[in-house]
């Protein structure tokens, strides 16, 4: 168990679900609250698990039932599930039936061929190692994590089924699919008994692929709407673009001059200029532009919860705040189309 897991014993917070959103995700009968909690960075082994278990536990106190991983969320590879597991076993056991817990295989996590894509045996390997990480027998929501086009779409629908009726998972999701294919892998899940609950997408003010009509087909949120599932959004911030971090220049520790997902070359004029634009609106609301980005993917009924990570309590504290604004006008709305150009901090 990793160095801290023996601090003082843990009693959630009494009152975590007196100001908790919730919403019903897809046509399922399944409620989510409006923030889950993703562990894809900060969880790994190069940040200390004091920090991270502070963090976790905080969230269950503010009625943040959903913690999601994957098997690649490190580093290393299935390192942010073992640390989950840890916190789920020495603080979270007794509230197990409280938590809605997803996990994620498909992508790469090793050189061999069974350590990707959505072969059976990649999908349904990866769950069983999976489940021994976390330190639970089951998983709420068990997602295949991209598209595998090399493998046939059955086989994938095949082996996510198989999962909930071996009770190793309750419920299946997608990610990073396109409409087309989302559309598919519903039928063939609805024809297996087992419905589509959630598809977790990247949307935000800076990427409206969600909502983009692609060649002719309809978009992932008409497709929500079509195939009644639930959409879960990552990146709601642009890994931090959608705040007032860079407005003037970047900062020490910043995630754009050490991340993988953010490169500093994204951060010019163009993109500090709309940037400027959205803080103002989110400041004449008396708001912060990371509490104004997590409003405007909230809005849609298609969406069912916003990922959040955080480095901090209160950090966490002031994403959840952003609940406690007015909803966004349609003149707020309108501005914020203006400056929020898609593309905007891609590189592209």
């Amino acid at each position: 168990m990793p160095h801290g897991a023996h601090d003082s014993p843990y009693a959630p917070a009494s009152d975590r679900y007196e100001k908790a959103t919730f919403r019903r995700t897809g046509a399922s009968g399944l409620d989510l609250p409006a923030f889950s909690f993703g562990l894809w960075q900060k969880f790994g082994a190069d940040h200390a698990f004091s920090t991270q278990r502070q963090i976790l536990l905080h969230a269950f106190d503010l009625g943040i039932t959903h913690f999601d991983n994957a098997d690649r969320y490190g580093p290393p590879h299935r390192a942010a599930q073992r640390n989950f597991g840890a916190v789920l076993a020495r603080d979270l056991a007794a509230h197990r039936d409280e938590l809605v817990l997803s996990t994620k295989a498909g992508n790469p996590i090793g050189p061999g061929p069974y350590q990707r894509g959505g072969s059976r045996k990649a999908l349904l390997n990866s769950l069983e190692r999976s489940l021994r990480d976390l330190s639970t027998d089951y998983v709420d929501i068990f997602y295949h994590h991209s598209p595998d086009p090399s493998t046939p779409l059955e086989e994938t629908a095949d082996a996510l089924a198989a999962a909930v009726r071996q009770g190793k998972a309750l419920y299946i999701g997608i990610s990073n699919y396109s409409p087309e294919r989302t559309h598919d892998v519903a039928e063939l899940l609805r024809q297996a008994g087992v419905p589509l609950l959630v598809h977790q997408a990247r949307y935000s003010i800076y990427d409206r692929g969600p909502e983009r009509e692609s060649d002719g087909h309809r978009s992932l949120l008409d497709t929500a709407v079509r195939d009644s599932f639930g959409v879960v959004v990552y990146s709601p911030l642009a890994q931090g673009l959608l705040t007032d971090k860079y407005l003037d220049s970047i900062p020490d520790g910043a995630r754009a001059r050490d991340s993988a997902f953010l490169s500093p070359d994204v951060i010019d004029e163009t993109y500090r200029r709309r940037t400027a634009a959205l803080n103002k609106i989110a400041v004449g609301r008396g708001q912060s532009l990371a509490q104004l980005a997590l409003q405007w993917v909230l809005r849609r009924p298609e969406v069912t919860s916003a990922l959040i990570g955080a480095s901090s309590t209160a950090q966490l504290d002031h994403n959840v705040a952003a609940l406690d604004f007015p909803p966004l006008t349609a003149e707020e709305l309108a501005l914020i189309d203006e400056h929020g150009v898609h593309g905007t901090g891609s590189g592209s």
